[in-house]
């Protein structure tokens, strides 16, 4: 066992030493010790962004909390089992710095996660080259991700699927990208079903959304539906609805093994849904974790799942 392994487990052993209530209690104590800088960032962060809870301490609203607490107790064994199948040290470094960061609000670990050696979500130590392959970037956004994948490969790729549900942000990505070719731009939802959804238009655009009602439909798709060719890599940030998307995605995962690159941060669960609902799917998998976000608070974690017995174009 070496030092990483003695801390991870360390801190396994006193979230299960403790009852729901009192991990709760701990946590909480924990933020309140925080220097008040820290406590406003946090708690104007929960209030821009709902998916982990709220957080008031003026109002006693510690939900933000309870949900941590939860997870922790609930499922300490799946993130062992996270922590037991990833790669390489990077990545478990980086699962315990976010469990230290939900426990005692450890930033110093988590800033020492942040990955500035490559572009988001293009890690050449672990995807060292790609050529002629099928690409699916699922809430492309302003195309930004599609850039740095060419920045990072080259423009030897077969071709681009870029689905993205705000029209605005579509009009921007092909003005982005009119430069580059074969792309395919997709103004659809991908989901686990086909149907209709609304878009649910946030303060901040980047974090949009779909809901079952509103005043902007939009086409809801699979991919297993809606793309017939082979798929290559597929990278996903849909703000919390990766796992359904994945689900919609199962015989191209069975089937095509692509890489996988997952924005898992959205859902405190996600951490070991995905790739436990991933690993069930395909075995033929290898797991690392990526950390593209700030100091304070684990966001922009991104999962890679790479096939073990496929040779990279």
């Amino acid at each position: 066992m070496n030092e990483l392994d003695k801390k991870f487990f360390d801190l396994v052993k006193i979230i299960k030493s403790l009852t729901e209530k009192q991990l709760y209690e701990r946590i909480k104590l924990n933020f309140m010790s925080l220097p008040s800088i820290y406590k406003d960032i946090l708690e104007d962060y929960f209030k821009r962004f709902d998916f982990w809870g709220t957080l008031d301490v003026k109002n006693g609203d510690f939900d933000e909390i309870s949900r941590k607490a939860h997870i922790l107790s609930k499922h300490i064994k799946d993130f062992v089992w996270l922590y037991n199948k990833l790669e390489d040290y990077s990545s478990k470094f980086l699962l315990y710095a976010i469990l230290n960061n939900w426990y005692i609000y450890d930033f110093i670990s988590l800033k020492n996660c942040i990955d500035k050696k490559y572009r988001h979500y293009f890690d050449l130590d672990i995807i060292p080259k790609s050529k002629n392959e099928v690409l699916v970037d699922v809430g492309a956004y302003v195309g930004d991700s599609t850039l740095d994948f060419i920045l990072s490969y080259g423009e030897n790729y077969k071709k681009i699927y870029s689905y993205e549900i705000t029209e605005k942000m579509i009009v921007i990505m092909k003005n982005n990208l009119k430069n580059h070719k074969n792309i395919v731009f997709l103004n659809k939802a991908v989901k686990d079903k086909k149907g209709l959804v609304y878009v649910d238009e946030k303060g901040d655009i980047s974090s949009n959304q779909t809901s079952l009602a509103g005043e902007k439909p939009v086409d809801c798709v699979t991919l297993d539906d809606d793309i017939k060719e082979r798929i290559d890599l597929i990278k996903m940030d849909i703000e919390g609805d990766e796992l359904k998307a994945l689900k919609g995605a199962q015989e191209h995962i069975r089937k095509d093994s692509p890489k996988l690159l997952i924005s898992i941060y959205h859902k405190n669960d996600h951490y070991f849904q995905i790739p436990k609902y991933i690993n069930t799917l395909n075995k033929n998998y290898k797991f690392y974790l990526r950390y593209y976000g700030g100091e304070l608070y684990p966001t922009e974690v991104v999962l890679f799942a790479i096939p073990k017995n496929k040779d990279v174009k």
